[in-house]
């Protein structure tokens, strides 16, 4: 079976309760990914999810720690969280570049998705910061050098662009519309799929031996509302872009 790794798609939330003269505070840890998980599941991929709080410590560093992967999606989590790792952030010593390895691994053969998000591509305050990283050579789009979202709280429309791409082969007609995303253009040697708002959805590149994918709105709630995760479409399309990235099952 094909090892696939998320990164990111998750958060803690800190809150504070005011009840008249008492107060007290509160921890949530949420994921948005469990529907997009079980969608790969159901189409025969395994993703294995690393939270956000670890990928600082724990995401691979070199690409022959990412070699065990043949598919790597990033999902609604910065640049930060690549290139600060402890050791450097607390310690102040010098460490792997994660995003320089990530783009090498790419380039030699391996699959990366990136996913849209207030924490992809620049998002919100442009925050996630990696139109200026080493991933903005093997992505098949060109991210803004600010802010970039487009919130659509009456809908989006989606439409399908290539039916004969193998993503688009999978697509049915009647996709929901997406309530946000990521505002990209694709880059002169990319393949888009599929369009939000008339804007880049799915897009594909050839990198090297590798290949990139980007899906620019949401894997979850909010931008990617419910309907879109109920809609019949939605694990076919998951399963063709995890494909198309090198994740197919391999027969025992």
């Amino acid at each position: 079976m094909a090892r696939v790794l998320l990164a990111g798609e998750s958060w803690i939330s800190h809150a504070t309760h005011y009840k008249g003269f008492d107060s007290f505070s509160s921890v949530t840890f949420e994921t948005g990914a469990d529907a997009f998980i079980a969608a790969a599941a159901g189409q025969g991929v395994e993703v294995e999810q690393m939270y956000g709080h670890d990928v600082p410590a724990k995401f691979p560093r070199t690409v022959e720690a990412l070699a065990g992967y043949d598919v790597v999606i990033l999902s609604d989590i910065g640049a930060n969280s690549f290139l600060l790792p402890p050791q450097t952030w607390v310690g102040g010593q010098r460490s792997g570049n994660a995003l320089m390895a990530l783009a090498d691994w790419v380039r030699a053969g391996g699959g990366l998705m990136m996913a849209g998000g207030y924490l992809s591509f620049q998002g919100f305050q442009a925050r996630a910061n990696f139109a200026r990283s080493p991933l903005a050579d093997v992505l098949p789009v060109t991210m803004l050098d600010c802010d970039d979202r487009v919130e659509s709280p009456q809908g989006a429309p989606v439409a399908l662009v290539d039916a004969g791409h193998e993503v688009g082969a999978a697509w049915p007609d009647g996709a929901p519309d997406l309530l946000g995303y990521n505002h990209v253009t694709a880059t002169p040697d990319a393949h888009v799929v599929a369009t939000v708002g008339g804007d880049v959805l799915v897009a594909t590149r050839e990198v090297g031996a590798g290949r990139s994918l980007v899906w620019t709105s949401d894997i979850g709630p909010h931008w990617c509302p419910t309907e879109f995760l109920g809609w019949p479409g939605f694990a076919p399309v998951v399963g063709a872009m995890l494909r198309w990235l090198g994740a197919a099952p391999v027969a025992s």
